[in-house]
């Protein structure tokens, strides 16, 4: 199995929101099997879902986290290498007065440490850091 993409918590979680989008759909069910998520993305939806009252909902999201999530994807850790390209991007960016979140900085190194196509809804919260390739699987590609 060759991978491609990094899934963030935004793409991985359409899937079981109220209106799930057709077209995150359609890209997961073509590319799933060369798609991962990252540890922080692995933490996001886990204290996500814990977060929630017991009840239907948080039985259907456990269910889709062990029996979809994990099954399916391999979880990329966030290593030294990871580490180092992070801290050098974190640093860069505060000099231009543009810091990132701090888990967003986590799930752009592993993508680029592990040379994946990093996939989201949210394109902005990624586009500063350096040569990083993002894709929104939520929009029509342009014309």
């Amino acid at each position: 199995m060759t991978l491609r993409y990094l899934l963030d918590t935004s793409i991985v979680s359409s899937p079981m929101s109220r209106t799930p989008n057709p077209r995150i759909v359609q890209h997961l069910d073509e590319h799933g099997h060369e798609c991962a998520i990252a540890a922080p993305v692995w933490h996001e939806l886990t204290y996500g879902c814990r977060r929630l009252a017991r009840g239907r909902r948080r039985t259907a999201l456990e269910t889709y986290l062990r029996d979809v999530i994990q099954a399916a994807f391999p979880i990329l850790p966030y290593d030294a290498v990871a580490a180092t390209w992070h801290g050098d991007e974190r640093a860069r960016l505060e000099h231009l007065g543009r810091p990132a979140p701090f888990t967003d900085g986590q799930i752009a190194a592993i993508a680029h440490v592990n040379g994946l196509v990093l996939v989201t809804a949210n394109v902005r919260d990624f586009a500063r850091f350096k040569d990083l390739e993002v894709a929104n699987w939520s929009v029509a590609p342009h014309a």
